[in-house]
């Protein structure tokens, strides 16, 4: 239990490295996400050769909002701060309390509304703190804006992979969709990211991290570790990656989140927190 535990605590740190890791790439948002999610395919199917079967069109419906969660997120971590882009993201736990009811059938509680107002109050926070540009957000705005909308298709994602769950007779059968997702962010990304006029060994270094560390092997060992971790608890670790995302690129480029902006994300991240666990615990 303890190395399942260390598997899922590891899976959260290298997907905390992705905001870091962009930043430190010249190339564009689309070469990026289309090269990373190229190799990440790639490692996911050596690792799982089960997952080359049962590509269901509920899977593919799952895989393309996982691609476009992908891209998205690459999209907001060169315009916004990494901080703004995981807090962001990180309310897909509130568009679930919006989409249970309706695509899972599951009761509207009162907690649904607090959470929702929580998390809301934590974005103006967030959006007020990050008003002007700098070297590693130069366009904030547009960032965050691509940042929510990338918390909205990881809640469709996460959507997706709990109704195919429920239905699943295998425990890898989760890691199907986020192989689709990959090919499908690859081939979407495809025609944008060709050719490559210039990339120096640092990009070709950054992408090769992104696409078997970042997203390859911290898929391996997620799903390996979340076979016997309990779901609360699993949350609880996997809360790693939102609070080490701008830390990393605090170390790496000196990115200085505003006050007002990391105020905002921790509501956020607290908020977004209660939900899981109440999730969990119904």
């Amino acid at each position: 239990m303890i190395f399942d535990r260390l598997l899922v605590i590891a899976a959260a740190l290298l997907f905390s490295t992705g905001g870091a890791a962009i930043k430190a790439s010249s190339l564009t948002s689309w070469q990026i996400a289309g090269f990373r999610s190229g190799i990440a395919a790639v490692v996911l199917l050596l690792c799982f050769p089960g997952a080359r079967r049962g590509w269901t069109w509920r899977v593919l419906l799952t895989g393309v909002a996982y691609a476009a969660t992908l891209v998205l997120f690459v999209a907001a971590n060169k315009l916004t701060t990494s901080a703004n882009a995981i807090f962001l993201q990180s309310t897909a736990p509130v568009y679930l309390l919006l989409l249970g009811p309706i695509v899972l059938h599951e009761p509207v509680q009162r907690i649904h509304v607090f959470g929702i107002s929580a998390v809301a109050c934590g974005v103006i926070l967030l959006l007020l703190g990050s008003e002007h540009a700098v070297a590693t957000a130069p366009d904030p705005m547009r960032g965050n804006m691509f940042a929510a909308f990338a918390g909205a298709a990881w809640a469709l994602t996460i959507t997706g992979l709990r109704r195919i769950g429920k239905e699943a007779l295998t425990s890898d059968v989760a890691i199907v969709p986020v192989i689709v997702g990959n090919l499908v962010a690859f081939v979407a990304c495809l025609p944008a990211a060709v050719p490559v006029v210039h990339a120096s060994t640092a990009d070709v270094l950054v992408v090769l991290y992104l696409g078997i560390f970042q997203v390859g092997l911290a898929y391996v060992a997620m799903t390996r570790g979340l076979r016997r971790v309990p779901g609360l608890e699993a949350s609880i670790l996997l809360m790693i990656e939102p609070v080490f995302n701008p830390i990393w690129s605090w170390l790496v480029h000196g990115e200085r989140p505003s006050g007002l902006a990391l105020a905002g994300g921790t509501v956020i991240v607290l908020s977004t927190f209660g939900a899981t666990w109440w999730r969990n615990r119904r």
